[in-house]
């Protein structure tokens, strides 16, 4: 009797489930990983932007009443949600404002929250003081 140069049946299936396991397993990290970068992109953007809409606040000639307002903008590829809530404090000359951002995704009838930044904006000063 010859013996057969090759593989078994048994050792392919085995080759089979390592190679499926691995595949597996490659998958799912690079899954994680496109999730990780979806987050962190969208984080940035919406950092971005509440910064940009803080800064508008403070550069303006006129001090904010107390009041919130909602604005809609494109930025990069995408379609954001601006919340803007200017709160009072105890001090008359300095309001509290809270910036969240959220992100308007396909799937979703709500835009998601994905930042909020809270800082305060002071009375401007006038010339002279």
């Amino acid at each position: 009797m010859r013996r057969s140069a090759g593989f078994t049946l048994i050792e392919v299936l085995v080759a089979l489930l390592v190679f499926a396991l691995v595949a597996t397993a490659a998958t799912q990290v690079g899954s994680q990983y496109i999730s990780s970068y979806e987050r962190i992109r969208d984080k940035t953007m919406a950092t971005w932007i509440a910064d940009n809409r803080m800064n508008e606040l403070r550069l303006s000639e006129t001090y904010p009443g107390i009041s919130e307002s909602t604005d809609d903008l494109d930025f990069g590829p995408y379609r954001w949600r601006v919340l803007t809530a200017i709160k009072g404090t105890e001090d008359p000359l300095i309001r509290r404002v809270e910036v969240t951002v959220y992100r308007y995704i396909e799937e979703r009838s709500e835009p998601l929250s994905i930042y909020t930044l809270t800082g305060f904006v002071g009375e401007p000063r006038g010339n002279g003081q």
